[in-house]
């Protein structure tokens, strides 16, 4: 794992070298142990290295033998052993062991579609000197960012926009645009971001620039045309999950050095911790939060795991103090905005890993997207279960059984749960009808934006370019399958692998790995009968049963509980961060501009009171604060682009 950036001079002038290495120094937390630079004239590729494959061999840039292509590359190829081999067997000379040397070679042999042998998480740049082309790729499901722009006749990428932004030709300005999508969707939506003329390479795309012209296309989409019958097989379909997962476990282990898990305390990463420790069988260490908040806290399901699976666990305990303290740092990572103070604990929890010598974890994301586990495909289902019988007292009840945790909704009238997750003809038409509750719930928050800003989104509308971009056939897929292309193409790589991902673990530089996320896994679960995946309301179905003797029976039968933090007490209160009251200052929130500074002040005095409440009111706190400081960091501030504090 590491950071890349380079830059490409479309007039042919020579890339300036001090520049290229102001760029890479802004991700020296991606890749702590080297940075270095490549210059061929008008191209200059960068890297800082995470040493974890062959860490004698592996530094980059790194060339070919004759020196005609040249690669930067942040990720990892897990099949690179088996690669490797079929390379050699045609004739392949390798200098190194590491995984980016079996890039270059199968793009040697293969071009652009060497894409499609690769098993892994990556985001690469390789300079094919013959051909003067430069051609980017980000794997599948983009767990790995990739950002872009051209300015003043220059491509410019890099793993990360600070990166981007340490060229003195590229103007720092926010997209609107984008900051109403997070204020509706919590993400952009590829291959927009949060900064104007920013781009981002959307996952499962590849990128190339030649004579001048830059070209993205998709080399990969999820699908679910092809999904099987009701009648499938549970039994036999639970071996092939277990054989698959097995495997992808196995081959994300491969490193010249430890490698730990974080154990939430769910089945996802349990389970992932279960199949390490067929593999690790000694000393295993695994990770995780806990927190000071009985209601939030998961750690006797954690300590519960541990003792079960007999590993050596090591845990940090969060306080909303701490949440609040270490929040301006966290959102230097995101790079934007933020609905939730989740991140923030996650940031703490890498820190601990890499405090304890690791540079690798593996993690549980992904499987509630890919097998049902999140509520919000419960709630779909119920909500159609009414529209049968729209009438009916009894059914709407259901959706309490969904949110235990959520006090707010609790203690809401029967007429305020008809109205909040209404079923109207025009809703069930909708594409999106699984997520509309949420992202209008969401959208009320956008009431904060100042009269400019509402005015200058007033013809804009999130939904058409959201809906333009859905592939051909989504239509006439089954419905529990929109919801999981909405939750596994958006939300999973714009927030839960980015924000809550890669971003928080790099930070620290700590590499995440995924085995839930491997594309035979994903291809595999597309293809699976909806009601493998949620049996009647019994979500992650299939995970359940090939859990079966694997974990503890209370960690495979305990409800679905989301990973949550303190939001709002993070941030006024007792212990409220001096931050806070410089950023949501009567007098700053005018010179920025995005927010309405009445409404803001009469929100933070809720705050102060006590009298805030509900999902809103936190959401809009968290995600006027993040936005103030993404402002203060990014673009209003003249101060050195180095680091969160």
């Amino acid at each position: 794992m590491c950071g890349i950036a380079g830059i490409l001079k479309l007039g042919g002038e020579r890339v300036d070298e001090t520049l290229l290495r102001s760029m890479i120094a802004t991700l020296r937390h991606r890749g702590p142990d080297a940075q270095r630079v490549h210059i061929d004239n008008a191209v200059g590729l960068a890297n800082a290295r995470l040493s974890i494959v062959d860490i004698a061999g592996g530094n980059q840039p790194m060339s070919n033998a004759d020196r005609s292509l040249w690669i930067t590359f942040n990720g990892e190829i897990f099949n690179h052993v088996e690669l490797r081999e079929e390379l050699q067997k045609k004739g392949a000379r390798f200098a190194t062991r590491s995984d980016t040397e079996v890039i270059l070679h199968l793009y040697q042999r293969e071009g652009e579609d060497c894409v499609h042998r690769l098993n892994g998480q990556w985001a690469f740049a390789i300079w094919d000197a013959r051909r003067r082309k430069l051609f980017l790729s980000r794997d599948r499901v983009g767990i790995q960012p990739l950002y872009y722009t051209v300015a003043d006749r220059n491509f410019i990428f890099g793993s990360e926009v600070k990166a981007i932004f340490a060229c003195p030709k590229v103007r720092r300005e926010l997209d609107l645009k984008g900051l109403d999508q997070i204020f509706t969707f919590w993400v952009t939506l590829a291959p927009r971001t949060i900064f104007r003329n920013i781009s981002q390479l959307p996952p499962g795309h590849s990128l190339t620039v030649e004579d001048g012209r830059m070209n993205v296309r998709r080399y990969w989409q999820l699908d679910y045309s092809g999904v099987e019958s009701a009648s499938d097989s549970a039994g036999r379909k639970t071996e092939e999950l277990l054989e698959l997962m097995s495997d992808a476990t196995r081959i994300r282990l491969r490193a010249d050095l430890p490698v730990g898990a974080y154990l939430s305390g769910g089945i996802d990463s349990s389970f992932i911790t279960a199949l390490t420790r067929r593999v690790v069988q000694e000393n295993l260490r695994t990770f995780s939060v806990a927190f000071e908040d009985a209601d939030l806290d998961e750690s006797p399901y954690q300590q519960e795991t541990s003792r079960f699976l007999h590993t050596q666990h090591s845990e940090i305990r969060c306080s909303s103090h701490d949440i609040g303290k270490n929040f301006p740092a966290v959102i230097w990572h995101t790079e934007q905005p933020v609905l939730r103070a989740a991140p923030a604990p996650l940031f703490l929890l890498s820190q601990l890993v890499r405090d304890n010598g690791f540079k690798v974890i593996l993690t549980g994301e992904g499987a509630d997207e890919l097998l049902g586990g999140y509520d919000i495909y419960k709630e779909a289902k119920i909500r159609r279960f009414w529209a049968q019988q729209p009438n009916s007292r009894l059914r709407p009840l259901l959706l309490r059984r969904l949110y235990p945790y959520m006090q707010d909704l609790q203690k809401q009238p029967e007429a305020y749960l008809a109205h909040f997750f209404r079923i109207d003809a025009q809703d069930l038409a909708s594409p999106f009808f699984s997520h509309l509750p949420r992202w209008q719930l969401t959208a009320r928050i956008k009431s904060f934006f100042s009269e400019q800003v509402k005015h200058e989104l007033s013809d804009y509308e999130g939904y058409e370019e959201l809906q333009e971009a859905l592939p051909d056939g989504y239509s006439r897929w089954p419905s529990f399958c929109q919801a999981q292309y909405l939750e596994t193409v958006h939300l999973l790589p714009g927030y839960i692998l980015s924000s809550q991902g890669d971003r928080m673990t790099m930070a620290h530089s700590v590499e995440g790995r995924y085995p839930f996320l491997d594309h035979r896994v994903i291809e595999f679960t597309q293809a699976l009968s909806p009601a493998l995946k949620m049996h009647v309301l019994t979500e992650k179905y299939l995970l359940k049963r090939a859990s079966k003797g694997m974990l503890p029976p209370a960690v495979i039968q305990r409800p679905k509980q989301p990973y949550r933090a303190p939001d709002g007490a993070s941030f006024i209160g007792p212990n409220s961060p001096e931050f806070v009251a410089e950023l949501l200052s009567e007098e700053r929130i005018r010179r920025d501009g995005i927010f309405d500074p009445p409404t803001v002040l009469g929100l933070a005095s809720k705050f102060k009171k006590g009298r805030a409440s509900g999902t809103r009111d936190n959401m809009a706190l968290v995600g006027i604060l993040s936005a103030q400081l993404l402002m203060q960091q990014f673009i209003s501030s003249t101060r050195p682009a180095n680091d969160g504090n």
